[in-house]
């Protein structure tokens, strides 16, 4: 009698622990990683981030184009910190909102710059399904051509043109832009996909606020220079050109 209710005893704790078990690891391991990312967020908004970006266009059709952008960046830093964190377990995507206040810093180009206690507030996202990874990606390549925008509009870049016309009609046409630059003190302004999966960032820098911390005039007419990066979820370009 004693052994079946020892029995009994034991099947119900572990009917009792069964659910936090089979609970798994999937949403701390996606919340963890929407962290990292945030706070990746925060490095390329303070410390910045190198950028390499090429683009062609041949004959002046789509067919023709090419494009490519690197971004790098590493920085040791403290203060960051997690102010709000979600996770949606149906889409298993998790977000993170990370923020920072400074004082004195050194920035990628070893420039000594004091914020006088300025925030950045930066957000990330993350999960643990293959799937949901494809719109996240679009957002992070819309992230990323929104930095391109900025060093491009603030940094300058090259562009080389040569055209061939042989007996009055057009033969050749070539031009191509490189961007090789570092870019920092951007705020996120807005995100979001549209109604095809199309991913869009806007990207802001404030030229009085930057020309303020980094002691140094921005030369352009507008106050708020923002820009709007966009990221796909698929090739399709690709697939046409190709005939499938």
């Amino acid at each position: 009698m004693r052994l079946a209710r020892a029995t009994t005893f034991f099947v119900i704790a572990i009917l009792i622990l069964a659910p936090a078990a089979m609970a798994g690891n999937k949403k701390i391991m996606t919340i963890r990683a929407a962290k990292i990312v945030a706070e990746r967020a925060i490095v390329e908004s303070i410390y910045g981030l190198k950028i390499r970006s090429s683009e062609s266009v041949e004959n002046m059709i789509a067919s023709g184009f090419e494009g490519k952008t690197d971004t790098k960046t590493q920085a040791e830093i403290r203060g960051i910190r997690i102010d709000e964190m979600s996770y949606d377990a149906e889409k298993d995507i998790a977000q993170a909102v990370a923020s920072i206040t400074l004082n004195e810093f050194t920035n990628i180009d070893g420039q000594q710059i004091n914020f006088n206690g300025k925030s950045f507030t930066r957000v990330g996202f993350a999960t643990s399904t293959p799937a949901m990874a494809v719109p996240l990606g679009a957002l992070r390549a819309a992230e990323i051509d929104a930095y391109k925008q900025l060093a491009k509009r603030i940094v300058g870049f090259t562009l080389e043109s040569q055209t061939t016309v042989e007996n009055y009609i057009l033969t050749s046409d070539i031009v191509k832009s490189k961007v090789l630059a570092t870019i920092y003190l951007a705020r996120l302004a807005d995100y979001g996909w549209d109604d095809q999966g199309d991913a869009f960032v806007k990207m802001q820098i404030d030229t009085n606020e930057v020309s303020e911390i980094l002691g140094q005039q921005i030369l352009d007419v507008d106050p708020v220079i923002e820009v709007e990066g966009l990221g796909a979820q698929s090739d399709d370009y690709s697939q046409a050109g190709s005939g499938l």
